[in-house]
């Protein structure tokens, strides 16, 4: 079936290049200047009806185009240019598909079944009520835990990365304000600021303070400093 629909593509494709064989030859020069002339011709009799110009300017400029006109009819014909023949041009457009066709049989897979849409989004859904189902576990384990349960923080990590890379940034930034609280790292507080910031839309004055307190904490090499500083700016800028 694959098959098919390549020679189909590959007619439409170059269904218009084959009117090149239908076009006549290249005009010559002299078959263009004759074609010219009789156009001014033509124009000038117009102008000469709309009383653009006098009965003797007509005549004049008439008489000055009907010699350039038998100039150029007793010029030798001479093509402009060089007709590429009909078959090199053809061999030239099926060259075209062909090599397509040969650089999909090195690197695509036209053994490979068709896979619908449907079955690939009804498979993301039942992994997002999976993933919803674990996470709904570790907030009820999270709730339950002691407040000096050493595992909080690692849960809150946990918690907020699993949220993240679902796009829910504000439960996102919750749960990475959660952890901090437990323990304050300037990178995770700078996460939660992130997430927030993302949540919102904006830097807000919550998010710019928890930024600050991130930058003042943090070492002098941190690889996010310079992104935490830019969101900063963008705060006061606002």
């Amino acid at each position: 079936m694959i098959w098919i629909g390549i020679v189909l593509l590959s007619a439409a494709v170059l269904l218009p290049s084959l009117t090149i064989f239908r076009r006549a030859g290249v005009r010559d020069e002299r078959d263009s200047a004759l074609m010219l002339h009789r156009a001014q011709l033509v124009e000038l009799d117009r102008d000469r009806q709309d009383g653009l110009i006098a009965e003797t300017e007509h005549a004049g400029a008439a008489l000055e185009i009907q010699r350039r006109l038998l100039a150029s009819d007793a010029a030798r014909p001479r093509a402009s240019g060089q007709r590429i023949p009909a078959p090199v041009l053809a061999v030239a457009l099926l060259l075209i598909p062909a090599s397509a066709t040969g650089l999909y049989l090195l690197c695509g897979h036209p053994s490979l079944p068709a896979q619908p849409l449907a079955p690939r989004l009804a498979a993301l859904h039942a992994q997002d009520r999976r993933d919803e189902t674990l996470l709904t576990q570790l907030r009820a384990g999270l709730a339950r835990m002691a407040p000096d349960d050493p595992n909080r923080f690692q849960g809150y990590l946990l918690l907020g990365q699993a949220e993240a890379a679902r796009g829910h940034y504000a439960d996102a930034a919750s749960a990475w304000r959660a952890a901090t609280a437990i323990q304050f790292i300037p990178e995770v507080a700078a996460r939660a600021a992130e997430a927030q910031t993302l949540a919102d839309g904006h830097v807000s004055p919550e998010s710019a303070v928890l930024f600050r307190r991130a930058l003042d904490a943090a070492p002098a090499d941190a690889p996010w400093r310079m992104a935490a500083e830019q969101r900063i700016a963008e705060s006061e800028h606002q």
